[in-house]
This record gives structure tokens, sequence and C-alpha cells, in this order.
């Protein structure tokens, strides 16, 4: 079996907002005095809350619902196709749990406080190996779990970073990446799990870009690689594992461009690839490794693929489009390359394409505007069977909203797209921008319940826009915030808030921004050009200073976002760099902030919010600011993201609700 999805630095901007009226305040600098000295903890001491109010009980009670809302996502089949394994939540964190028919029990597997990862199911076997951190720190290790005893133990060092893990045919070895040689580089190893000390480096990555391996061929003799330089620059190795031989297949020298790896044919012919070296998306190609021709096989679709799946036999093959941020479903024969829609799948987001061992049925993990994400299982007739029922809380989905695509333009001219959230009774509403991280990612319709949760209880609406260096809209599109243009995205914003002041059923005067990660640095760079338009912003995880994050993010990532960002060490793009920071300019931020941070970030560092927090405070700034110890690049602990959340909710109730 092989199965792809899209490599992305994909990122979860986590938001949160509510509803109240602001307090009367004797003095500015009364309360920012009061403010300074208002440290406390929750959660064991693990959740630091700087200057943020006590949260009233009410809020607590008003959001319970929407913070027990669960949902699960496909792991892998069964050995014998007849059960499959999930990720969902039922205590603090995502666990793995056995499902042995359509809408059954949910059999929890493990047990931890931190959240399991990645899963890779042993061939023939129903032995797994799954990947977990510790406290967020990004660093996961490789466990090995028999599903029937619950016994596992650890094969990695437990001091690198490793994933990516993928099954020979024959189940005797694995192929994974690791950082274990000098804790920097992203290499590529190889294992048999019953002798993990004689682990063997087959792929001593060469610079600072990521490789991976992606899938064995029929014989196990030789393994596609995919090396990550940058979101335009993707490249693809066939290496002899026997010999040691790498050779470079697609991309690089022999240009430009971005190539994923998908699966060898078992016929042994040829890969199944990803390309933009044809069109300005992300096209599905076949290269005959014998005569080196290629064939597009989507020429004809003119949005992004962006999921891949092949039978254990080779005879099935499906795969979806990105069509304005909604999944489409394709049949493909391997063989033929016909390719056929598939009607009948709600319309959302689809995910985790995997092929039953016997390659009869496809299970997809799909998500919609109005439901969390649940397991389906399609059969060879199409028919589509649910296999998980998540919990919404007890709250009645038909009262959820569903976004507006709508598009407006830009300073230059640009067409940019965004997702709108409008609640049902009259307006103008106070309104929230929810801007995603990356910032080579893309905001698609996914269900939230934070989103939902504002939309119904603070009566805001919520808008979430793809600025110009989103995915998903071409590689063009995508490469238009590169290097010096950076601050062309921030511009962006002021276009949204543009049109916005020409909605009569949206309240310009009352606006929000939140973001995480790039979105984070997106919400601090909107607030020093844009405070005379905003009420209030939400720096989740946020960038600050351009020179200090590649400074200091973990080596492993450094050039891979340098790539992107712009290398500090040259001088000119040093000064622009620390000349867009935002850290470098906190004197024209005029709106209260609230910084939230996660103590182990390995990507932005706490540093990055240290700073800003302390800068807005030197100038007298209103900010909160809350920091997990026991957490990184965001909240995954149920305790943390809920107090979050109603912090969040208390923050815009005072600073964006209320009216003038």
């Amino acid at each position: 079996m092989a199965s792809f999805r899209m490599l992305s630095v994909v990122l979860l901007g986590l938001s949160l907002s509510y509803s109240a009226t602001v307090t009367a305040q004797t003095s500015e600098n009364t309360d920012k005095r009061t403010e300074e000295t208002a440290t406390r903890t929750l959660n064991n001491g693990n959740l630091v809350l700087e200057n943020i109010p006590p949260i009233p009980a009410r809020i607590g009670e008003q959001l319970n619902r929407y913070q027990n809302i669960r949902s699960a996502a496909f792991r892998s089949f069964s050995a014998d196709g007849d059960a499959i394994y999930i990720s969902t939540r039922f205590g603090d964190v995502a666990q793995i749990h056995k499902v042995s028919e359509a809408g059954g029990y949910r059999q929890q597997l493990t047990f931890f406080d931190e959240p399991v990862g990645g899963i890779a199911r042993q061939p023939h076997s129903n032995t797994m190996i799954f990947t977990m951190d510790a406290g967020g720190n990004e660093f996961s290790q490789l466990f090995k779990l028999d599903p029937a005893s619950g016994d596992y133990h650890m094969l990695s060092d437990g001091e690198s970073r490793n994933g990516a893990v993928v099954w020979s045919h024959d189940g005797s070895k694995f192929a994974y990446q690791s950082t274990r040689r000098d804790g920097r580089s992203n290499d590529i190893w190889v294992m048999d799990p019953d002798r993990p000390d004689e682990a063997e480096l087959v792929v001593a990555a060469p610079d600072g870009s990521w490789w991976g391996p992606v899938d064995w061929n029929h014989d196990s003799s030789k393994l596609l690689v995919v090396q990550y330089v940058s979101i335009t620059d993707v490249r693809i190795h066939e290496l002899d594992v026997q010999e040691g031989e790498l050779r470079l297949v697609e991309g690089g020298e022999l240009g430009t461009n971005a190539n994923y790896p998908l699966a060898y044919r078992k016929d042994g012919e040829g890969f199944f690839f990803t390309t933009d070296q044809f069109s300005d998306f992300t096209q599905l190609a076949f290269r005959n490794t014998t005569t080196g021709e290629v064939e597009v096989i989507t020429k004809d679709i003119a949005w992004n693929v962006d999921n891949f799946a092949l039978s254990d036999d080779g005879r099935q093959a499906a795969f979806t489009i990105n069509e304005e941020g909604m999944s489409q479903l394709y049949r493909l024969d391997p063989e033929s390359f016909a390719m056929q829609r598939v009607s009948g799948i709600p319309v959302g987001v689809v995910g985790g394409l995997t092929f039953s061992p016997d390659g009869t049925r496809l299970a997809l993990s799909i998500n919609t505007p109005k439901s969390p994400t649940d397991v389906y299982v399609l059969d060879s007739d199409d028919q589509l069977a649910r296999w998980t029922f998540s919990e919404v809380g007890g709250l009645n989905t038909e009262n959820f909203v569903e976004p507006e695509l709508v598009k407006f333009e830009s300073f230059d001219g640009l067409t940019v797209p965004a997702f709108v959230y409008k609640p049902q009774q009259d307006g103008p509403h106070p309104v929230i921008i929810s801007i995603h991280g990356g910032p080579e990612s893309q905001y698609r319709p996914y269900f939230s319940s934070t989103i939902q949760m504002w939309v119904q209880q603070l009566g805001a609406a919520v808008i979430a826009p793809n600025v110009r260096g989103s995915a998903g809209y071409g590689s063009e599109y995508v490469s238009l915030d590169n290097a010096f243009n950076r601050e062309d995205s921030v511009k962006d914003i002021g276009a949204l808030l543009d049109w916005i002041d020409s909605q009569p059923e949206l309240d310009a005067s009352r606006v929000a921004v939140i973001g995480g990660s790039y979105g984070g640095y997106m919400v601090l760079a909107s607030a020093v050009h844009y405070s005379d338009r905003l009420q209030a912003a939400v720096d989740i995880v946020g960038i600050s200073n351009f020179v200090t994050f590649l400074t200091n993010t973990e080596d492993y990532r450094r050039d891979l976002r340098r790539a992107e960002y712009g290398d500090e060490r040259d001088p000119k793009m040093r000064a622009h760099l620390e000349a867009i920071s935002p850290s470098n300019q906190v004197e024209k931020i005029a709106v209260p902030m609230f910084v939230v941070q996660g103590e182990n970030d390995p990507r932005v560092p706490v540093t990055e919010a240290e700073q800003i927090v302390e800068a807005l405070r030197a100038n007298n700034k209103t900010v909160w600011y809350m920091n997990a110890l026991n957490e990184g690049h965001g909240y995954r602990k149920k305790e943390n993201r809920d107090i979050y959340e109603q912090a969040t909710v208390l923050f815009f109730e005072n600073y964006l609700l209320p009216e003038d």
C-alpha cells in the first residue's frame, strides 16, 4: 500500500473569542500598573497568565459544549481489513483507537499524556510504528506497538527528531527520516524493527533541505526520496538501497519546480508524482523510468492534486483535487490512466486516502463546514459508509454557519479569495479576521468549533483570507510574498479592511485580527500598519522579528525558512528583515494585544513572544500574555486550549465587542 498526503507546512492557527462589555477604567496608566503585577498560574503550574484578568465562570459555562466537540481521523486498516485504526480524543489528548465495524465502539489502545502523531502499520501484521514527542517540542520518537496486548517500546534514540515512516512491502524493514546523525540534518535511515540498534544511514542530507522516504519499489531494492528545498523547489531522487547510489530524477538541476513523489507502480515501470512543471497548478503525472517519458494525467484539471493512494495490488488508485478549498475525489486506473469523478461525497475537505489490504475499499477522513472530521469507507460500487460519529457537544449542527467564498481586489489589482462566516441575525456585525500560518498554507473551510462559537455566541462575523503567498492558487500566487515582497501580503489585509468597510452587514469600526505562527506575524504587522482600523489583536506563536527568528529557530529547519523569508546573513536582506519586523515598530501599535505562546516551541521560539511583550510593555501598551510550559507550536492539550479559548473570549469581550 502506498498513500500520500501533499507535503506542506501545515500549521494550525488556533483562534478564539466572545461577548461582553468593557468595564470603565479610571486611568489607562493605573490599569497598566495593575496589570504589571498580575501574574498567576493554572493547570498545575503549566499555564502562566500575565496581565490577564480572572476569567468569569460564565465564560467556561458558555464554551463548555463547544470545547467538548471531538473529531476522528483515519490512520490505518487492520491487516485483515475488517477493522480500522483512528486517532481521537476522549481524554486530554488524541490517542489511537480501534473500530471494528461502521458506527462501532471506539476501543482505546494507547493512554499517554502526550498526543500520538503519525502511525504506520507493518504489512501483513497489526504491529505498528507510531510517533510521539514530549511537551510539544516536535522531537518525535518512534515507538513499536502491539495493538493486541498494548505493549510498546521505543525504537529511536530518544534525542533526535524522527518521522516519515515507510515500510518495505514484505514488512522486514522501514525507512524513516531522522536528525540523529548531527541533530540538524534531515537524513534518511533504514531500520529492522527487531534490531533498532543496527539502523543504517542511507541518505546523508548534503544541505539544509528536508529529505524523506516516500515509497519502496516492488522488490524493495529502490526507494523514492523527496527533497524539499522550498514550496517552489521540491526534487525527486531514486535511491538504489544496495548500491547506495542516489539519482536525481525530477527538479533541481533539471529545472526548478515543485515535484512530489507519490508511489511506484507495481509493474516496476515507473512512478506517480505531482508536478507544476507543465502548469501553474500541481498536476498528477507518471514517469516511465525505462523510457524517461512523463505523461501528465490531470492536464485538463486546473486545480492542485493534493492526495493520492495506490492499492497494495496496484490495481486501484484514487486522488483528490483542491477546488477553491473544497475536495473532489477521483478514481484512477493505474495502467490506462482513465479517471472518473466520484459523486456523493460530502462537500468538504478530504484526507487520509488509504485502500484496504484487498483493494476493495477506500478509507477517507472527511471534514465539512458543519461537521468535524470523521472516517468514511467507500466500497467498489462507490457506496459511502460512515464509520465514526464524533460528538458535537450536544449542539445542533443545523445551526452551524457555512462560509461564503468571496473575492476582493488588493492594492495592485490582485484578486484575493476569502471565506466569510456570518451570523444569521441582522448586522452590522463585529468582525474577526483569522489569518492562517505557513505562509505557504491555505485556509480551507474545515469545521471549526472556535469559529462557530464566535459566530453563535459573540455574534461576530469571521473572515479567513488567503492572502498572496497562500498555497492552492498556483505557483505564481504562492511566490508573490517572497523575499522583499513580504509586506505585500500585509497590504492584502489593508485591502480586506477596505472591503469590510463597503459591506453594510459588517461593522468596520469593530474589527480584530487573530493568527498563529506566520499568521501571528501578520497580526503584529497588521497592528503596526492598521492600528487606526483595528480594535484588538491576538498573536499566537507568532514571529515578531525575522532576524531573531531565523537565528533561534531549530537547526533542522533554519535553511528551509531562509528559502521562504530570505537569508539574514546577507546584509541587504538583513536590513530589510529588520525594517519590516514588528518588534522594531512597536511604537506604531495602538491596539490591545493578546500574545499566546508555548515554552517548548521549536519553530517560533518563546523568545519571539517574550521580546514583543517586553517591547509593548516598555511602550505602555495594553498586552495580555499566556505561556504554556508543557506546549510547543500551538496548544494540543485540552486543558490548556480551554483556558486559552476562554481568555480569548474575555479579551474580545473587553476590546472588540463594545460599541462606541
